[in-house]
């Protein structure tokens, strides 16, 4: 199973922390973002990484090399100037992701999230459509973003609600609809699936920040420092 990070957003709400450092190599704990993300991966068995870049690609790219220092290999997709959005992005990096289902992880989050139970459960043969990990809502999202019913993943329905992680499996027949270099949001597909009816997901009741604001950072940062 491969593993894919979202790092191309411009992260405007991170500014001027992203103007000349791209919001996944941020510090948190003394490490950038992502590298925390690369860390558990490669720990959960995970060996092929595809990471999307666009705003300071290069410096990601400078950063993290071909991933050998953590056992990996990394394949890069570049992006044009502000970007193709989480979709678009995603459909523009297939050839590098293969036929079978990938993971795929925001780069702007922090969690403690075990990827290796996918990991495991794809070699055991599973082949979910769609599989989105779902959080409580945070104090800055409190209205959510999906119901559950059970596994099944169903519009918000006002009683219990709940944030999409930026993490998922998905697999590539989900995006052969968008073509390669188009500028694509992910909910559009979301809701075409909840209304098919394949969109599954779960509940993550562990450690996960969305890392959206210089504040939120710091709050992380100090926590991370303090463990």
């Amino acid at each position: 199973m491969k593993a894919f990070i979202l790092a191309a957003g411009r992260g405007e709400r991170m500014r001027p922390l992203t103007d000349h450092t791209p919001k996944p190599l941020l510090l948190a704990g003394g490490k950038p973002l992502i590298v925390w993300h690369l860390e558990r991966l490669a720990a959960a068995g995970f060996k092929e990484i595809v990471i999307n870049h666009a705003h300071l690609g290069s410096l990601i790219e400078k950063a993290l090399g071909d991933g050998s220092q953590w056992g990996l290999h990394i394949q890069y997709s570049p992006e044009p100037p502000g970007a193709l959005e989480t979709a678009g992005g995603i459909a523009t990096a297939l050839p590098l992701l293969g036929d079978q289902p990938f993971l795929v992880v925001n780069g702007d989050v922090y969690c403690d999230f075990d990827f290796g139970r996918f990991f495991r459960l794809t070699v055991e043969g599973w082949k979910p459509a769609t599989h989105l990990v779902m959080v409580a809502n945070p104090a800055h999202h409190t209205g959510g973003d999906f119901s559950l019913d059970g596994e099944r993943v169903v519009y918000a329905n006002g009683e219990q609600t709940f944030t999409y992680a930026g993490i998922g499996v998905f697999s590539p027949a989900f995006f052969a609809g968008v073509q390669p270099g188009t500028i694509m949001k992910l909910r559009p597909l979301l809701d075409a699936a909840i209304a098919a009816s394949t969109l599954t997901g779960e509940r993550f009741a562990g450690r996960w920040v969305d890392v959206g604001t210089p504040q939120r950072l710091a709050e992380l940062d100090q926590e991370l420092k303090n463990a």
